[in-house]
């Protein structure tokens, strides 16, 4: 396995890359788990319950009506939040409300951002307690508008890194990327796979020697197996549809928890 790159610029992470880089730096690995917001009565529940369970980190996701991204798990999360009036404004403020412990990230699509404005969004966000932001289809050479916003007010912008993407625009991702790298797992949109794909210790082989910053793989990580698997290369993993299948499915915090302490144990393992 290749060390990662030693620090070449002189940025100060923010709060969501400190943190995980204190749970690297210390020998173990991250785990960011996801919850789609407004899903149910119990959502931010739930949120609370994960990050109890040992989340280091949670993405909130911002219902959209075509999340290109999204498999048909979060895409079900998707249109019963939107059913119950869920709104970009109601999740943040309910999350302004919220005591989670662990750094909070959005992840959702630039029409949103657009929409609302980049400035106006960066700081809804800073005022929701978020510190981070994934828009997956947000490509870094189309990113500076909005960037430059998210930079000013101290929102870490998480960009992504697919298995066909070419080294040398990988190392540009890398260099903006902020909080963490995402690296994806597959080809494909997300969703609960039986097998890990092949694709996903390779990508995260691939990048940890571009970056100091950690390499986190998502995108068809179903379980405590898979999550350890991939976290033989990765320095951590993020675990969204599974998680979110046992809400839609009715187990509610208690079994989101469940579910989470066991991927925090799996991973612990490796």
């Amino acid at each position: 396995m290749s060390a990662p790159l030693a620090r070449t610029d002189a940025r100060i992470p923010g709060a969501l890359e400190k943190r995980l880089r204190a749970r690297r730096d210390d020998g173990g690995k991250i785990l960011i788990a996801y919850v789609t917001g407004g899903m149910g009565d119990d959502w931010l529940d739930a949120v609370r319950a994960v990050a109890d369970a040992g989340a280091d980190a949670i993405e909130i996701g911002i219902p959209f009506s075509d999340p290109v991204m999204d498999g048909p798990t979060v895409q079900e999360a998707s249109v019963r939040a939107l059913r119950r009036g869920t709104t970009p404004a109601s999740i943040f403020a309910a999350l302004a409300a919220a005591e989670v412990g662990v750094p909070l990230a959005v992840m959702t699509y630039y029409n949103l951002v657009f929409r609302a404005g980049h400035r106006r969004f960066a700081r809804a966000l800073v005022d929701a307690g978020v510190v981070g932001a994934i828009v997956p289809d947000l490509p870094l050479e189309e990113a500076g508008g909005w960037s430059e916003e998210a930079d000013a007010v101290g929102v870490e912008t998480v960009f992504l890194v697919a298995p066909s993407t070419p080294d040398e625009r990988a190392r540009r991702i890398c260099a903006r990327s902020r909080g963490f790298v995402y690296g994806i797992g597959l080809m494909g949109v997300t969703g609960e796979r039986a097998e890990l794909a092949s694709t996903a210790r390779e990508v995260a082989g691939r990048l940890r020697p571009m970056t100091d910053t950690p390499v986190c793989i998502g995108i068809g990580v179903s379980n405590p197996a898979q999550a350890a698997e991939v976290c033989t290369e990765a320095d951590g993993v993020i675990v969204g549809s599974a998680l979110v299948r046992k809400l839609l499915d009715g187990g509610g915090p208690d079994a989101a928890a469940d579910f989470v302490a066991d991927l925090r144990a799996g991973i612990d393992a490796v």
